[in-house]
């Protein structure tokens, strides 16, 4: 009897061991699927947060360190009054009267630096000039481009469409490039005296036709040995008032 109860108690031992063992196992299971279902979103959201990030276009004020064509005709730290036109923007003073001197009102433009009489950085000044428009400037004070295909030795004389630019240190108004006509004046280096000399001198032979260029003419006097001495005469007397001149229509040195 007493051999019966022992086992029944072992039995009941060994099932309650059975029962612990397996809620154990029931129990851990259940804790790794928590964490396993608390850390999904938690990398989830971490992803999303690193792909956002990293795809995302990122914008970043780009500071323009181009430096405009103009500076390099504008001199640093020099008087600002003297400095060229195109480093400074100036209102019309539309009061001024022709011919007349008049003061503007000027600013320098960005990256242009200059000072005043005492040395001291500024940036609004005034200028001085005649109230005229840069068209009726003296010759003297811009460029214009030559013809080479126009005539100069002609009655009457010819002009030709020229583009004048006004010089650095000019100021007027209106535009500095503008269009002008202008007399024939290049010349192909030919000099007078050097004509007239061999007019005098070899004229006979056609020597001064030659130089000038006028092939026919030179031979024509060469075998008329000068017309006989008239087509000299002729010739040194046309080419002392320039009335003859270089084949070419240029102008003599």
């Amino acid at each position: 009897m007493a051999a019966l109860w022992g086992r029944r108690a072992l039995r009941g031992l060994c099932s309650a061991a059975l029962f612990l063992s397996q809620l154990s196992v029931l129990s851990g299971r259940a804790g790794s699927l928590m964490t396993t279902k608390l850390s999904q979103p938690q990398s989830t959201l971490a992803k999303s947060l690193t792909s956002t990030s990293t795809n995302a276009p990122y914008f970043k004020a780009v500071e323009s360190t181009e430096i405009p064509s103009y500076v390099l005709k504008c001199p640093s730290n020099g008087l600002c009054s003297r400095l060229p036109p195109d480093c400074m923007t100036c209102n019309t003073n539309y009061s001024c009267i022709y011919g007349k001197p008049a003061t503007f009102d000027c600013k320098v433009k960005p990256h242009v630096h200059c000072v005043d009489e005492n040395n001291q950085e500024q940036e609004n000044f005034t200028i001085n000039m005649t109230c005229q428009f840069c068209w009726q400037l003296a010759t003297s004070d811009y460029v214009c481009t030559n013809s080479t295909n126009c005539m100069t030795v002609s009655c009457p004389r010819q002009r030709y469409n020229a583009t004048c630019t006004v010089r650095d240190h000019i100021h007027c108004l209106g535009n500095r490039v503008f269009p002008k006509m202008l007399y024939c004046n290049w010349t192909g280096g030919y000099k007078w005296s050097t004509a007239l000399a061999l007019s005098i001198t070899l004229g006979g032979f056609g020597a001064d036709r030659f130089y000038l260029g006028q092939w026919r003419e030179g031979l024509g006097k060469l075998f008329s040995f000068g017309g006989l001495g008239i087509w000299t005469l002729i010739d040194v007397l046309l080419i002392g008032v320039g009335y003859v001149g270089p084949a070419d229509g240029s102008l003599y040195i």
